[in-house]
């Protein structure tokens, strides 16, 4: 599979770095630990073309290819420390803009994207519960169908973007019988009756991209509002996260370019027992190991990208994306908090930072546990089917 970038996309992922560092850089220090999400850097990205790259033009979007599209997400993570915001965006492009692109109706999607695109409206995506999670389709939520209205009931909870969200990408079952074919997607627009967010949920990194309870007591859905068919929540969730799990993560592999370069200018640097740090066969390995990880990511993550956008079955592919960057990250973070010593564990460096941000790779999207599981049973070893 070739990965060789043309001399147009390279130019797109400088003028990508380039925007990052004149107009992403502000306060991200106080932001970070007061968790503010910043509505006004949301609008300078999307000013840019950010949330609009693999939508159609049509919609106001820039119909970028999904590669390209993942060159510009992995060059805003290698020069944004606000992995907060650009984690919010990711959630908005494949778990809102895809799912209505892919099953939405003429009128659902002329309603809807243009203003996702432009900035105007944020979207979020509610499927887990406080009993499901991992088992995702085994719903609380009920949809009952009243003549031209469904009558929702139940709490959705980890819902990235709820405290600004204006759209709502929301599951619930209308037949229990009938488990995963019985659930039904919908789109419901902040201010619907019955429709209610709760407390933002307090994080332990990505501390930007506010996260909230959606409750729902009685909220009415137009019929019109049904994403798919009745039943077909399924299909569309999995969509969802076919797309998540492998681009999700793509951010994070531009913040592993940062922690390999910081870490080999600080090891450059530091002087300890009269030799820089860097010449010691210990701390060399660290950074060589964090290479290896990080051009490994790279691979993975544009083959599930690649993958996904034939249509055909990307799920293997995808779950070792997420795996593997998922845990690889994780690992370069550490390794770059060790080289850096004491400085790394202070928030002066930002190092310690990309570790917090970095552990929610393991479980948002499907935990890595859950990635073995899909992986081991397309091996033919998974108990569960």
């Amino acid at each position: 599979m070739d990965f060789e970038w043309s001399d147009q996309q390279l130019a797109f992922r400088d003028s990508v770095v380039d925007f990052a560092r004149r107009s992403l850089a502000e306060d991200i220090q106080d932001r970070e630990k007061e968790g503010t999400f910043s509505r006004t850097l949301w609008q300078r990205c999307a000013d840019f073309g950010i949330q609009g790259l693999p939508l159609p033009e049509e919609f106001g979007g820039q119909d970028a290819d999904v590669l390209t599209t993942m060159l510009a997400m992995e060059a805003l993570g290698y020069v944004c420390r606000d992995q907060g915001l650009l984690f919010s965006m990711h959630a908005h492009m494949w778990a809102v803009e895809l799912p209505i692109l892919a099953y939405g109706t003429d009128d659902q999607k002329q309603r809807y994207l243009p203003g996702l695109c432009s900035g105007e409206l944020i979207g979020a995506h509610g499927m887990s519960e406080p009993d499901s999670g991992s088992d995702a389709f085994h719903l609380a939520t009920r949809a009952e169908r009243r003549e031209d209205v469904f009558v929702l009931n139940g709490t959705k909870t980890f819902v990235t973007n709820a405290p600004i969200a204006d759209l709502f990408v929301l599951f619930a079952t209308v037949n229990p019988d009938q488990g995963m074919w019985g659930v039904t997607a919908f789109l419901a627009e902040r201010g619907t009756p019955g429709l209610s967010v709760g407390r933002p949920i307090e994080k332990m990194g990505l501390t930007t991209s506010p996260m909230a309870e959606v409750i729902l007591e009685d909220c009415e859905i137009p019929v019109g509002n049904m994403l798919g068919r009745e039943g077909q929540g399924a299909p569309v969730f999995n969509h969802s996260m076919g797309w998540e799990r492998s681009c999700i993560l793509a951010s994070m592999v531009g913040g592993m370019q940062w922690q390999l370069e910081t870490s080999i200018a600080y090891a450059r640097e530091r002087r300890q027992f009269g030799k820089r740090i860097g010449d010691f066969q210990l701390v060399a390995s660290k950074i060589v190991d964090m290479k290896v990880r990080l051009e490994t990511s790279r691979l993975i993550l544009y083959r599930a990208a690649a993958a996904q956008a034939t249509g055909k079955d990307s799920t293997l592919d995808a779950a070792m994306a997420k795996l593997y960057i998922g845990e690889a990250s994780v690992q370069s973070a550490l390794d770059a908090i060790q080289i850096h010593g004491g400085y790394g564990y202070t928030r002066e460096y930002g190092v310690e930072q990309t570790l917090r941000d970095a552990v929610g790779g393991r479980i948002y999207s499907g935990t890595s546990e859950i990635q073995r599981v899909i992986i081991a049973r397309y091996l033919g070893l998974s108990p569960l089917k």
